[in-house]
């Protein structure tokens, strides 16, 4: 028997009609806020972003100590959960084994949780804190020096690194368990059930899922049309397509277009497929810039950044700028860690679709430290070959990141100095910047189907495709009314609410494991195994 509540999931299904396959009430309600807040936003543009400003300045600048609380509890909860007695339970019934291979699980991880954002920040962000940082003066580094590198890299993998992944284990963990433990939708409210109880069928349960939506549709439209820059640049240094907002449109549509299609094909075929071909280009990516770069001092940058932020990473997770004026940890890291819970439904869901066999273990382990040792690398790689172009080939690295974040990777593979090679790399760069998006796409339009259709796992195609569009549409018409940096800081307010759940998951698991798995069954089970030894 479920331990779920009475009502059952499929009772809130419509049966019939335009929203077959849905629960029709969020299908409608979910349609009215997306409609409403495109519509506040672009009526007036700068009013609209001057109210989100307003609200995401009060959130980090008056709430910090509570996102850094959020985000180190979730990262101490997920360590304990690996070293404790439940690690051998299983996201699932007893005799349940993982849908995917450990490989095609892992890929999938990224195309979620990273994406394009690595090959782009990879260069931009570490250039930033070379000039500027607060770690800079503490520590008396000269900026734009070598040490000033290693400073700047080991920020940046804190920036994406432990404490990031950290929410993303812990939102997918609480769905997974609830969802095939418990027999309860796979959608946000299931994680809020040990408090919730029955109440996750009702308009607790719909208000928590339409937040998710909130996040995953808008979170979705803010990359794309934030992202396409980035795509526009490569393509516009190719000589291929100038970079203008009619263009920016365009590839808007073709990546909207591919990643519907690719949604409406399933995970097991087109997400699953498109990861893993993105995780080999990215690799061989990787592996140019080691070669054609100055490689003893990228991998000198490797090696230190990673000991660096080892060292550090604690200190750095509980650290609180007290310096009224000096609004760096707000820009950088706070800013960070609301994005990072924005996302939290549509990732922590995602992944929880993929893991359904995986034990509490594996599960921490490889989607908090392997995520994490590839970050690790990754921005080591990109960032020492960026300062290491510019220190020794004067490359102009720093002035065209500051000119436009989304030009400093196509800067520094101009700056190896292999002529002949600029254009092949330009191009992989930039098909690995289309191909990472059109994954993020795929997998937050069948996160949002889940969610609406009450956790189903196969939702109707006639939705994946009318909500892979809808995405889409959304971006381009705030791309088209300047609207786009309103939306980024929306999603920001938009994650405070999630982050006092985030905390509630946080209790609700504790509470559940405790329940389920009595210390008695435990030590029950440890003394029948020495007695059958």
């Amino acid at each position: 028997m479920s331990d779920a509540s009475k009502v059952s999931p499929e009772d809130l299904v419509a049966k019939s009609g335009l929203f077959t396959g849905m629960n029709a009430f969020m299908g409608i309600a979910s349609m009215v806020m997306i409609i409403g807040f495109v519509l506040f936003t672009i009526q007036d543009v700068e009013f609209s972003g001057q109210v989100f400003t307003r609200a995401k300045d009060f959130i980090i600048g008056a709430l910090d100590w509570f996102y850094v609380l959020v985000v180190s509890v979730a990262l101490f909860f997920v360590f304990w959960l690996m070293v404790s007695r439940f690690g051998s339970v299983k996201l699932g019934k007893e005799d349940d084994e993982p849908d995917f291979s450990t490989f095609s699980w892992i890929c999938m991880l990224f195309s979620a949780g990273l994406g394009s954002g690595l090959i782009y920040w990879g260069v931009a962000e570490p250039m930033y804190h070379i000039q500027d940082s607060p770690f800079l003066t503490r520590e008396g580094i000269e900026p734009g020096s070598v040490e000033a590198a290693a400073s700047a890299i080991r920020v940046t993998i804190f920036h994406w690194g432990l404490h990031g992944w950290g929410l993303y284990v812990l939102v997918g963990l609480s769905l997974a368990y609830f969802a095939y433990r418990k027999d309860l939708p796979l959608s946000l409210r299931a994680a809020l059930y040990p408090i919730l109880k029955e109440k996750v069928y009702g308009p607790w349960g719909h208000l928590v899922d339409l937040i998710g939506v909130f996040g995953t549709i808008f979170g979705l439209a803010t990359s794309l049309g934030l992202g396409v820059a980035p795509i526009a640049a490569g393509l516009e240094n190719l000589g291929w397509l100038s970079n203008t907002t009619t263009n920016q449109l365009i590839l808007v549509g073709f990546i909207t277009i591919l990643g519907t299609t690719s949604a409406a094909s399933g995970v097991s075929r087109g997400v699953r497929i498109l990861s893993e071909i993105n995780v080999w280009a990215s690799l061989g990516l990787l592996l140019l810039f080691i070669v054609l770069g100055p490689t003893a001092f990228i991998l000198g940058m490797v090696i230190t950044g990673a000991g660096e932020y080892i060292w550090n990473v604690i200190p750095m997770g509980f650290w609180i700028d007290g310096e009224p004026e000096r609004q760096w940890q707000s820009w950088w890291t706070i800013f960070y860690w609301g994005w990072w819970i924005a996302w939290c439904p549509f990732v922590g869901l995602f992944i929880a679709r993929i893991s359904k066999g995986r034990t509490i273990r594996q599960f921490c382990f490889c989607v908090l430290l392997v995520p994490t040792s590839v970050v690790v690398l990754w921005m080591g790689v990109f960032g020492g070959a960026a300062v290491g172009v510019d220190l020794f080939n004067a490359a102009g690295v720093v002035d065209a990141v500051n000119n436009n974040y989304a030009s400093g990777v196509f800067q520094t593979i101009a700056g190896f100095g292999y002529d002949w090679l600029v254009t092949p790399i330009t191009i992989l760069t930039t098909v690995l910047l289309i191909s990472w998006f059109v994954t993020s796409s795929d997998s937050g339009t069948l996160v949002m189907c889940t969610m609406l259709s009450m956790g189903d796992e196969h939702p109707p195609i006639k939705f994946r495709i009318f909500w892979g569009l809808t995405s889409g549409v959304v971006a381009g018409v705030l791309m088209l009314a300047g609207g786009l940096n309103a939306l980024q800081t929306a999603s920001i307010v938009a994650g405070l609410p999630i982050a006092v759940a985030l905390l509630a998951m946080t209790y609700g698991m504790v509470q559940t494991l405790h329940e389920d798995f009595p210390v008695e069954e435990f030590e029950d089970k440890l003394a029948l195994r020495y007695l059958n030894r």
